[in-house]
């Protein structure tokens, strides 16, 4: 499959250019006599086919390996009327042979069914009883899998042929020169997807090619022919008669600039996409006078737009889509007047497009049916010239920075079926105005999906409750607009629906149950997230062609809702207000769930059992319901499973120990409930386990060795509130991608382990094992003496020990202090004693430290005043002396209750003055403090000068880089607001 082209398929295949219209025409004429058609239906056969050709097409079948029975037909006298055979009706020769696998995926390649589509190949050796086939003239082999055997040399002797298609069967080997013998041939394909392709050139050339004079139309895609040199070139310059060259993924990585006498004058099109090339371009490509499509895109052409090609004086077809192609889009006219598809998708072109649009509408006509300008950094207003393109069917400004208001001429596009707008910064309002005379769209998208689905939107739909369009859509995508506040009579009128997707859209109220039955059996991707939806859903639906059932973060309460689909992959119900049970027969209904969502509901009872016959599931969420009862038993039947996470109910019993069977476990989160017991020893199958939260439960035992040795990818382990007991185990300091330790409230006795400081993702840092799968995952830690969630996008970036309220003794090891990226760390009510390490100051991103209620002495350490982000620190109730040191973060922490306790010590926030012989310890280093102020303020200075023209300098000169900064912040202002709006609705929750 053309993995790499099915980003743009839509827009790359939607406009049928002039050349394919006379390559079928050209093809159909190859065979007037034949019984039938090539894809269709056998007709009566006139005269009864050659009986040497029928054995001969048994022998072929029998050295086929057909495992879904395609050549079941082929039995009988009657050769003519098998499947995939067509004959001569006058002479009853077989003169074609389509064995072309006609499996088919339904939406997209990666919807596709591979094990069904290899069953339904051919595969095993092609015999040489076709040479006894002498009048064939098409044969089509594609699509089916031969698995690398060589593609047969007697093809050359198949004189007749004028058609040879062997893509994407899974040939090897080299390509038999012998080919070129096939003078007739008008067709050849012999293209593989280039990660796979197992052909290679024979004597890395094409010269063989030469000779096939006859040919017009080539395709090679996926053959590396980087190894020729510039001979290929040359070769295909020897094919007169050809129409179409498509060389995509090829490893090209530069034309000749000259190439003599050009016989490639007929061509229409050119294909080299995903290649290497770059600019220039060479005189010969821009001599091509014919040429109707030049597909260029995915090569690596950078700098402005290259007027050059409109020289091309019969283009209508320009693909220069992922590029790195920048600046602003110049004004398209003269021969660019033609063209009729222009896709600069996935560049780097900035500025407006009024450029662009003043030059395609000052044409004597506007030819233009498709233009794709998503992926950019297009800015400014959309010029209302756009109404002036009276072809347009296709328009994306997908993923770019426009803004402004939408022009009311967008609805004198009459032609159009393709709207794309989305993930911009429009602002205004789309008026009945906007969609006048679009009757015949079908794909409208619009809105910018953002972090903080919940914040103000700009873009207001301001029409009618009762306004009906005059359009149908059979796609809809709209993201963070408010086209609420109620779901008017233009979204209850489309009822063609096959994908819908109202994110963040300011609907309120309830959604007609009739809606839902009229689309519930076109639907395959339903997504009504985050609005104010309320009321009860319809109890009873079939959706049987839906892949995703979205309807979380509303406000939808009632029961469960009975619906089914036999081919669903996620269904998402969570943050809403269903209570009552979960259907016992979930599994019935859903059969195929990959992703089941139902967290922060009000689902009461016990987790059905039918939850473990889902086989194909991936995550389960039921976090934060009134679910009780005990753990089913049958995990073991979730081969797959990545994720359990029913944190925040009121489960009892013990663990399963068939939850750690499948072995496959990602992440496990049981966290506030009434669990017990020990920590199942099949966890340890679980290798791939990075998130273990047993927290606030009942647990007892001791921390298994195993953590630290079969499961080394664990990055956060908390098992807070409990009761375990036993010494901290020293396999833990083998987890490399720990950053979050959390065993507060437990038993834990012995000493803090000194291997402490083998935790490399708190000294240096390693983030290979962050990876969340996409699971929206939720994190609690106790920090500043309160809990804080962190949500997946912040959650990897907390760094924590927190080892308070057990049994713990002896010093805290120095070791620690080499945990040099640490946040927080809690060593709090233990009965730690000896000093506090000198070096501590050494942990410059410390923000929480706190090592009260327990038995330490000493001095505080000067250094402690260098943790210049230091935030919130306790030492009470030790038995600390001296002077409290002063300087930099210190002297914010005004709080005296953070050293309360300690008699011993004086100084400020204390009441307590220090004598004279206080003084003296620590005046070396209130002077060492005065010469580092001193060089401090000097470097600050410095790097202040450095560090602005260095960055500043930089943005200023790199317009790139200029645009990735702002990006960057753009994004990191979204994550801090959402942070901000989640906690803002969490404290209002709860009053």
């Amino acid at each position: 499959m053309k993995m790499y082209s099915f980003a743009n398929s839509f827009s790359s295949n939607f406009h049928l250019n002039i050349a394919h219209y006379f390559l079928l025409f050209f093809l159909a004429s190859l065979f007037p006599h034949t019984s039938k058609l090539c894809f269709g239906d056998a007709l009566p056969s006139v005269t009864p086919c050659i009986d040497e050709e029928r054995r001969a097409l048994l022998a072929f079948k029998q050295d086929l390996i057909d495992p879904s029975g395609r050549l079941s037909s082929w039995a009988g006298q009657h050769c003519c009327q098998w499947k995939g055979i067509s004959c001569n009706n006058k002479t009853g020769h077989v003169e074609m042979m389509n064995l072309r696998n006609t499996y088919t995926y339904t939406l997209s390649v990666f919807d596709a069914d591979w094990d069904e589509m290899e069953h339904s190949s051919l595969g095993g050796k092609i015999n040489p009883s076709l040479l006894s086939l002498k009048h064939l003239n098409y044969l089509d082999l594609s699509r089916n899998d031969f698995h690398g055997i060589p593609i047969p040399k007697f093809f050359g002797q198949l004189k007749s042929l004028r058609y040879l298609n062997l893509s994407y069967a899974s040939f090897g080997g080299e390509i038999p020169p012998q080919l070129g013998n096939l003078s007739n041939l008008n067709y050849l394909d012999l293209s593989e997807e280039s990660d796979y392709s197992l052909l290679e050139l024979p004597s890395n050339n094409l010269n063989w090619l030469s000779n096939l004079s006859s040919l017009k139309y080539l395709n090679l895609e996926g053959l590396g022919l980087n190894k020729t040199g510039e001979s290929w070139l040359h070769a295909v310059n020897m094919l007169p008669s050809l129409l179409e060259l498509h060389l995509p993924a090829c490893q090209i990585e530069s034309l000749p600039l000259s190439l003599g006498n050009i016989s490639l004058k007929s061509l229409l099109i050119l294909d080299m996409s995903y290649n290497e090339l770059k600019f220039p371009f060479p005189e010969w490509l821009l001599n091509l006078a014919n040429l109707r499509k030049l597909d260029l895109r995915g090569n690596s052409f950078s700098g402005a737009f290259p007027l050059e090609l409109g020289r091309l004086k019969s283009l209508e077809h320009l693909e220069l889509s992922f590029n790195a192609l920048e600046g602003q889009i110049p004004k398209l006219a003269g021969n660019f007047c033609k063209l009729k598809f222009l896709n600069l998708a996935s560049n780097q072109f900035d500025g407006g497009i009024q450029d662009l649009l003043g030059g395609l509408t000052s044409c004597l006509n506007t030819n233009l049916e498709s233009l794709d300008l998503s992926s950019n950094m297009l800015q400014r207003e959309l010029p209302a010239s756009l109404g002036m393109l009276h072809n347009l069917q296709y328009f994306s400004l997908y993923n770019n920075e426009m803004n402004g208001s939408i022009p009311e001429s967008l609805g004198q596009l009459s032609q159009l079926t393709h709207l794309d707008l989305s993930l911009n910064s429009w602002g205004g309002s789309l008026t009945e105005a906007h969609f006048t005379n679009l009757t015949g769209l079908k794909y409208f998208a619009l809105g910018k999906v953002t972090p903080y689905p919940t914040l103000p939107i700009p873009l207001i739909f301001n029409v009618s409750y009762e306004w009906v369009p005059p359009f149908m859509l059979h796609t809809i995508n709209i993201g963070n607009c408010h086209i609420g506040p109620t779901f008017g009579a233009w979204l209850q009128s489309q009822t063609e629906l096959a994908f819908v997707k109202l994110h963040g859209a300011g609907i309120s109220g309830a959604i007609p149950e009739d809606w839902f039955s009229k689309i519930s059996s076109k639907v395959y991707y339903l997504d009504l997230s985050y609005n104010q939806i309320t009321g009860n859903l319809p109890l009873q639906l079939k959706f049987p062609n839906a892949l995703i059932l979205d309807l979380s973060h509303n406000q939808i309460h009632g029961p469960f809702p009975l619906w089914s689909s036999d081919n669903a992959i996620r269904l998402e119900l969570e943050t809403n207000s269903f209570f009552g049970p979960i259907p016992m027969n979930l599994d019935q209904r859903f059969p195929q769930l990959l992703a089941l969502y139902l967290s922060e509901n009000h689902f009461n009872g016990t987790i059905p059992l039918s939850i473990c016959n889902l086989k194909n599931l991936l995550v389960l969420s039921l976090r934060s319901n009134e679910l009780s009862g005990k753990f089913p038993q049958a995990w073991s039947l979730l081969q797959e499973i990545w994720v359990i996470d029913v944190a925040y109910n009121n489960l009892s019993g013990k663990l399963p120990n068939s939850i750690g069977v499948p072995g496959s476990l990602f992440m496990l989160k049981v966290n506030n409930n009434n669990l017990d017991g020990e920590i199942p020893l099949s966890l340890q199958n679980c290798t791939s386990l990075r998130h273990i939260d047993l927290a606030n439960n009942r647990f007892t035992g001791t921390i298994p060795s195993w953590i630290g040795s079969n499961v080394p990818l664990v990055s956060i382990l908390r098992l807070r509130s409990n009761f375990f007991t036993g010494h901290i185990p020293q396999q833990l300091c083998n987890l490399g991608y720990l950053h979050i330790l959390d065993l507060a409230h437990n038993n834990f006795s012995g000493t803090i382990p000194k291997c402490l400081n083998h935790l490399s993702a708190l000294t240096h840092g390693n983030s290979s094992a962050y990876d969340l799968y996409s699971y929206y995952d939720q994190q609690t830690s106790v920090v500043k003496v309160t809990e804080l969630e962190y949500q997946a996008q912040t959650l990897m970036l907390v760094k924590s020990i927190d080892l308070s309220s057990n049994s713990l003794e002896g010093e805290i090891p120095e070791e620690i202090c080499s945990l040099l990226l640490l946040h927080s760390l809690n060593l709090s009510k233990n009965q730690l004693s000896g000093n506090i390490p000198s070096n501590i100051g050494s942990l410059q991103l410390l923000e929480v430290l706190d090592l009260s209620r327990n038995r330490l002495s000493g001095w505080i350490p000067q250094s402690l005043s260098s943790s210049t982000f230091l935030s919130h620190l306790n030492l009470s109730y030790n038995n600390l002396t001296g002077r409290i040191p002063l300087g930099n973060q210190l002297q914010t922490l005004t709080d005296p209750f953070i050293y309360m306790g300690n008699p011993l010590l004086c100084g400020v926030p204390l009441s307590t003055k220090c004598s004279e012989d206080d003084h003296t310890p620590t005046e070396d280093n209130d002077h060492e403090d005065t010469n580092d102020k001193l060089w401090f303020y000097i470097s600050m200075g410095l790097g202040f000068i450095v560090g602005f023209w260095g960055v500043c300098g930089t943005l200023v000169v790199k317009k790139a880089w200029r645009y990735a900064y702002f990006r960057w912040f753009d994004d990191l202002k979204d994550k801090v607001m959402l942070a901000i709006a989640l906690k803002m609705a969490r404290t209002q929750r709860k009053f």
